[in-house]
């Protein structure tokens, strides 16, 4: 375990929710013509588990920055009917964090796979950023 992760550790839990709204509907974001909870809200409710889970346990300076997702969206969520996401640290590897994540309604699981973050030193990670607008801006 790298000092990056060294407050982390296998079976951190973290949990994010929201009850569908119009704005998060597949028809409002842009990713289909249905009214019912987009896919992209929900990846990004699985995320924010994640982030949850390890946000307190990271050191100072380091944060946690999402590199793969692969999720299946098994059912649809109506507006009005409350999702909650979790995520599960499943194992680390250097300062690759690996989650099991899961969505679910009121009436069942709407989603799960697995979602991969990456430790980074925050100042460095906003160095190279500001460099690559610089860049662009040039």
């Amino acid at each position: 375990m790298t000092s990056a992760t060294s407050g982390l550790f296998v079976g951190l839990r973290g949990r994010a929710a929201l009850v569908v709204d119009e704005e998060h509907t597949a028809v409002r974001v842009g990713s289909g013509g249905v009214t019912a909870l987009a896919t992209p809200v929900m990846v990004t409710l699985m995320e924010a588990a994640a982030v949850d889970a390890v946000a307190a346990a990271l050191p100072d300076g380091r944060q946690s920055v999402g590199v793969k997702l692969d999720v299946e969206h098994r059912a649809a969520t109506p507006r009005g009917m409350r999702v909650e996401a979790e995520a599960e640290l499943v194992a680390i590897d250097g300062r690759t964090l690996t989650f099991r994540v899961t969505a679910r309604d009121a009436v069942e699981t709407i989603g799960a796979g697995t979602h991969v973050r990456a430790v980074i030193d925050t100042a460095r990670f906003d160095q190279r950023l500001a460099e690559k607008a610089a860049a662009a801006a040039g």
